[in-house]
């Protein structure tokens, strides 16, 4: 897994725990703490698929320059 979609996984389970601590103390500011982890979601999953496209190209061209 790429390290920038591990710290954004890290940045998500935090905003997370946050948001739980947020909503017990009856805060509203949770709702903030829910977007961010949503969005910290979002760029993980970009980064994992984006490192899986890397290496099937570089898997295809390192073939393709062999055949």
């Amino acid at each position: 897994m790429p390290r920038l979609a591990l710290y954004t996984l890290a940045v998500c389970v935090l905003a997370i725990a946050a948001a739980v601590v947020s909503f017990a103390r009856g805060s509203w500011l949770g709702v903030i703490w829910i977007l961010i982890a949503g969005i910290s979601s979002n760029m993980a999953w970009y980064y994992v698929r984006k490192a899986r496209a890397d290496r099937a190209a570089e898997r295809e061209s390192s073939t393709g320059a062999a055949g």
